[in-house]
């Protein structure tokens, strides 16, 4: 596979990883270098294994995934911006603050599954078209934490701004909502 096809696949691949990235840091204003490497170490691995999952299964199972990983993504991203947006309407002290990190526990499991489905579809493509998926695997997996590390920062910097104020985690659980749609969007699961 062309070296400038994996980058631009990489690119298009880290993109849901990347809005994520800033909702995240839109939400939590503050992020600490630990949150930064959970993050971008997370999304990078699973942008990573899951074209590696899905050129393992190759095409026996094409079909079956195809017509669901825009449905899982979808339930994922909406179960986890759902949450942030009905805690982010609750009071606001400082230990309802841990529990809304989404760099930590079952909300990064399901943040970085979401964001790497369609990683998935494409490691069934690549095995299809009989390439060698470690190469492209590495390089979307650095690619999308790259992509994650700029987008925590961008939301950081967005979350200064006043007119956020503590309305972040509702525009954070907004936006993952958003990103959700658009996956049914794109997939024409949206279409009547």
């Amino acid at each position: 596979m062309p070296y400038f096809e994996i980058m631009l696949l990489a690119l298009a691949l880290s993109m849901d990883a990347f809005a994520v990235a800033i909702a995240t840091g839109v939400r939590l204003r503050k992020i600490n270098r630990r949150q930064f490497f959970r993050l971008c170490f997370h999304f990078g691995l699973f942008q990573c294994l899951m074209p590696i999952i899905g050129w393992a299964l190759g095409l026996t199972v094409r079909h079956y995934i195809e017509a669901w990983d825009h449905w899982v993504a979808f339930a994922l991203l909406s179960l986890v911006g759902i949450n942030m947006i009905r805690e982010s309407l609750g009071n606001e002290d400082d230990e309802q603050e841990d529990t809304l990190d989404p760099t930590k526990g079952w909300s990064l499991v399901l943040l970085s599954v979401a964001t790497s489905i369609d990683a998935l579809a494409v490691g069934l493509s690549i095995a299809a078209l009989g390439y060698s998926i470690w190469l492209p695997a590495a390089i979307i997996g650095v690619v999308c934490a790259g992509l994650t590390f700029v987008g925590l920062h961008i939301g950081r910097i967005t979350a200064g701004a006043a007119v956020l104020g503590s309305r972040a985690a509702l525009l954070g659980g907004l936006t993952l909502l958003g990103i959700g749609l658009n996956i049914l969007r794109e997939h024409g699961a949206m279409s009547f």
